[in-house]
């Protein structure tokens, strides 16, 4: 009896392109999904994108268009990618949607009439120049886990810490360049402690893999926080139905994006897709994740769903991050490679065969390595795989009218079986997601037929008229050996599929392999893959980089700086560089690197904030000379206004120096 599967991939944000990072999940479900298909199991692939969220609201606004328009671009361009790809979704929608809107106002009233919706009064941080509460991506500072500068207000790019945008130190407004206020406002707020025993019981029960169990072990052991779901105008997304001005946050209504897409599918199908979700359903659900977001999907998902009536997933995968050469991906290096540019100078098989041979079924990073991929798709796809096909075709056509043996040697039957038997081991890899032990297995068949080919020479028993049909029956196996081989990549190599197809005249099924193809006409064989030439590859970063906008370049070392944009003479002129007599020091109180430095240039005094606090002690400072950049546009601060900025070099923390010119300077006396 066959399985009934319901799977998702995580929703790519529809406000750019998709990229490789991004491709390596969407391959690994494609896989999966293409693997219960081949073992015929019923199984959708139900998928959207994310169009809700800030930084759609902040890229359309750079832009000059709607977040509406933005999102429809970008859901085109990602829709001509997952074809471009091979991928096999049943449903590709957006959770900007009619669908969206009422399951996620289903839920929510279905959690506020169950009591696990509360309201509370919360500091936020308050933009007074613009009169907005401000939302998470709208605020950058320091980070409060590792104090990397620079950082959203939500979670931090380099620790991937997530916190609140209250706990940024020296939070700045992205609005208005001020530093916001702290001030009341209500929100609304899922009642997630509630359901700590739940979530305790259920991430312990096997549904995820041990590792992300044991993660999420220590956050229910220390207690679960109630989350908030609501966030102020303005909001790119779904009003709550009974708070006016109040917008459900993007990761509320992200996973249930899966319903609305399944939901949007069944009225073109006609099935009963709620059935799918009831309590108690027959129906396997498993969720295709990245380890970034395994909170969102491990405890606020399910407990959303448990809250709501609705039942829980049947397992959630996570896998590691894509990285480039050990490093992440960057623009500016020329790594950050969209799939557009990809499918330019490559088809999509290489790096599907190629993630798939790296991938397993365990939570860890994937390091691609160009070098590498160029000689594993060389040496397994062209130099194993196709190779047995194009060394038997040829025979079979010319000189046989394409027709196979009418029986199969009996003699090589028992090597066939082997070929035939591999498939269980092959599936179980499969289903597990330990992909690259499965391409291991099949490399290792491709490999035995290889070497069955080279080891019966056919080129030089067909010089002899009496070893025809041994050519013939040669030949024969070779292809029966090839026609397994694609079978069981056939998840992993669609189009070769396809091709193999029309080229052996038949169907590629796990069934079809109990009976060896004998008795059969073939079609003439036409070139399936060609190498993938390091030509190639240097175009694709050569495209990438040339394409990259501005950005800093990531240094070798973790403790220096990355470079900043590219700028002319011109903006360096502007810049008015003063000697500066620092003639007062006073540490900042409620700051924990600032120090009120007043500095002295000659024609006025200047008060400047500085983060220097762990390198100086303020009365250490007094009567030294620095240098400032005395035409800076004051900048109001939570603690005064700073008129400047003087300039200091080092890693930071303690280990920062102020800039000391020489001793005969004078305040005022230009820098240059």
């Amino acid at each position: 009896m066959s399985r009934q599967i319901l799977v998702t991939s995580a929703l790519p944000y529809a406000n750019g392109a998709l990229h490789m990072g991004h491709m390596l999940e969407y391959i690994q479900t494609d896989i999966w999904v293409r693997y219960q298909r081949l073992a015929g199991n019923q199984c959708q692939w139900v998928w959207a994108d994310d169009g809700h969220g800030t930084p759609i609201m902040l890229k359309a606004e750079a832009e000059g268009i709607t977040p509406l328009e933005l999102i429809t671009r970008c859901k085109a361009e990602h829709e001509r990618d997952i074809a471009g790809f091979l991928l096999s979704p049943d449903n590709f929608h957006t959770t900007h949607s009619d669908e969206n809107r009422e399951m996620a106002e289903l839920i929510y009233t279905r959690l506020r009439d169950a009591g696990h919706i509360v309201k509370r009064t919360i500091k936020q941080l308050y933009d007074a120049e613009k009169a907005m509460f401000l939302p998470d991506r709208f605020v950058k500072g320091i980070c409060p886990n590792c104090d990397t500068p620079d950082q959203y207000g939500d979670n931090c790019e380099k620790c991937s810490a997530t916190y609140e945008a209250t706990e940024l130190k020296e939070p700045i407004s992205q609005v208005s360049g001020t530093t916001p206020e702290l001030r009341d406002s209500e929100q609304y707020f899922f009642a997630l402690s509630k359901f700590n025993d739940m979530l305790s019981s259920w991430t312990a029960s096997g549904t995820l893999q041990p590792e992300v169990a044991n993660k999420l072990k220590e956050w229910l052991e220390s207690g679960l926080q109630d989350w908030d779901i609501s966030r102020n105008a303005p909001y790119w997304g779904f009003e709550i139905p009974d708070a006016p001005g109040k917008y459900f946050y993007v990761w509320l209504d992200a996973p249930i994006g899966y319903m609305a897409s399944h939901k949007n599918l069944a009225a073109r199908t006609g099935e009963n897709w709620e059935e799918s979700w009831k309590e108690g359903s027959n129906v396997e659900l498993y969720h295709f994740i990245g380890k970034d977001i395994t909170n969102f999907h491990c405890l606020f998902w399910p407990a959303m769903l448990e809250g709501a009536g609705f039942r829980k997933p049947t397992g959630v995968f996570c896998h590691g991050f894509l990285t480039i050469d050990n490093l992440k991906m960057s623009k500016s290096r020329g790594t950050s490679i969209t799939i557009e540019t990809w499918l330019k100078h490559l088809k999509p098989e290489y790096l599907r065969y190629y993630f798939a041979s790296k991938l397993t079924g365990s939570v860890v990073d994937m390091n691609m390595n160009f070098e590498d991929f160029t000689t594993r798709c060389n040496a397994d796809l062209v130099g194993k795989v196709v190779n047995i096909a194009s060394r038997c075709a040829g025979f079979i056509t010319k000189k046989f009218d394409g027709k196979l043996s009418e029986e199969y040697p009996a003699n090589s039957l028992h090597d066939y079986e082997v070929f035939t038997s591999a498939k269980q081991i092959i599936g179980e890899y499969y289903e597990q997601r330990e992909y690259g032990k499965a391409m291991r297995e099949i490399m290792i068949l491709a490999e035995h037929a290889n070497t069955y080919i080279n080891d019966a020479e056919p080129w030089v028993k067909i010089k002899d008229p009496d070893k025809a049909a041994e050519v013939q029956a040669i030949c024969t196996i070779g292809l029966n050996y090839f026609r397994a081989i694609v079978t069981y990549l056939s998840p992993v190599l669609p189009d070769i599929t396809a091709k193999t197809e029309q080229f052996l005249n038949t169907s590629l099924t796990l069934e079809g392999l109990e009976q060896p193809l004998v008795n059969h006409t073939i079609n003439a064989y036409k070139p399936m893959m060609t190498r993938v030439e390091t030509s190639q590859v240097d175009k694709i970063l050569e495209e990438t980089l040339a394409n990259a906008p501005a950005e800093p370049v990531a240094a070798s070392t973790p403790d220096i700086e990355p470079l900043k944009p590219e700028i002319e003479i011109d903006d360096f002129n502007k810049v008015d560089l003063r000697v500066a007599v620092i003639v007062d020091a006073q540490a900042v109180e409620g700051a924990d690197k600032l120090v009120e430095l007043t500095l002295d240039i000659g024609i006025e005094k200047r008060t400047v904030f500085a983060g220097i606090k762990a390198a100086y002690k303020p009365e250490d400072l007094i009567g030294r000379s620095t240098v400032m950049v005395a035409n800076l546009k004051p900048r109001k601060m939570r603690f005064g206004l700073s008129s400047g900025m003087v300039l200091a070099a080092g890693p930071g923390g303690s280990d920062i120096f102020i800039l000391t010119p020489d001793d005969g300077a004078s305040a005022g006396m230009r820098v240059k």
